[in-house]
């Protein structure tokens, strides 16, 4: 293919969302194209080093390479998104892609590379399983699959989702037990910070930098005598995604996270989602009894030293 790869620029950005609703084969991910491009792009780029790449044929896009350094582990490269236009592919354009990121994350100081989601902005846990070509894309490129993920499914559509249910009767019997259940402001983000690092570790402090006071995404917290208890958020790589949530141990099995859960995805529905997908996914009999969340995609993670 007579095609070149150079670094994308920002004024390209609308011409890679086009080709993100072009060439993302899963209607659902096609729909978030924009979000997609600004979390893991524009956004992203705020926090750690991203790589951006598009491949050229003349003037026209015909495929797009995001990938990122870990703010976790600068010896970590990921590769965060990969589209090719699909008259293209089967060209060796997604290999020249993945190759040329790879040599410009080394120099970077990346010993290895993952295909998999590099928190707090990422598409996808890793590849998912109905992308097929991506799959052996990835085998043929000598990667090893290490992990298999899941994200499960809340549907919001209907009025008596078990998503929806009301929380009123829990709310008030946590406000007799002393314990405050509210959104999140602002002014709150500190103290949420604190209580994600210290007590789950992670990146999920960034993750509620972007849901707190953002349009198109949203949280609530527990709190009691001013004691943070819990927390979730939505919307932080975009308005579909639930996620994270995290509850103190000592106030496990409290009911607590059932509607905080619920909360959001209220306000999910409220902003116009359909079905929220709740990323990444560890408790999944908690989801399913609590929202009756059904597993429906299954992504596979993987990676390679360079």
């Amino acid at each position: 293919m007579d095609a070149k790869i150079t670094e994308l620029t920002l004024d390209r950005a609308p011409d890679a969302v086009a080709l993100c609703r072009r060439a993302l084969g899963l209607p659902e991910d096609a729909a978030e194209a924009d979000a997609l491009v600004d979390a893991l792009w524009i956004r992203a780029g705020a926090g750690r080093t991203v790589v951006a790449l598009g491949t050229y044929v003349g003037d026209e896009l015909v495929g797009v390479l995001i990938g990122s350094i870990s703010a976790q582990d600068p010896r970590l490269g990921h590769v965060d998104l990969l589209v090719v236009e699909p008259d293209r592919r089967r060209r060796g354009a997604g290999r020249a892609l993945v190759a040329e990121a790879e040599r410009r994350l080394a120099r970077l100081g990346a010993a290895e590379v993952l295909l998999a989601g590099n928190p707090p902005w990422y598409a996808w846990p890793g590849i998912d399983v109905r992308y097929t070509p991506a799959v052996c894309l990835a085998l043929a490129l000598g990667y090893r699959q290490d992990r298999t993920a899941w994200n499960m499914t809340a549907d919001l559509s209907y009025d008596g989702s078990p998503a929806l249910r009301t929380t009123e009767p829990a709310e008030r019997r946590l406000a007799g037990q002393g314990v405050v259940v509210r959104a999140a402001e602002p002014a709150d983000l500190p103290a949420l910070a604190a209580f994600a690092r210290s007590t789950f570790g992670g990146a999920w402090d960034g993750e509620l930098a972007g849901s707190v006071g953002r349009d198109g995404a949203g949280c609530h917290l527990a709190e009691r005598d001013g004691e943070i208890l819990g927390f979730a958020a939505w919307g932080s790589s975009r308005p579909s995604w639930f996620g994270p949530m995290g509850t103190a141990p000592a106030a496990e099995g409290s009911g607590i996270g059932g509607v905080l859960l619920r909360r959001c995805l209220r306000d999910q529905r409220a902003a116009g989602v359909d079905a929220a997908q709740i990323g990444w996914v560890g408790p999944v009999p908690f989801y399913s009894g609590s929202a009756g969340a059904r597993i429906e995609r299954v992504f596979f993670l993987y990676r390679r030293t360079l």
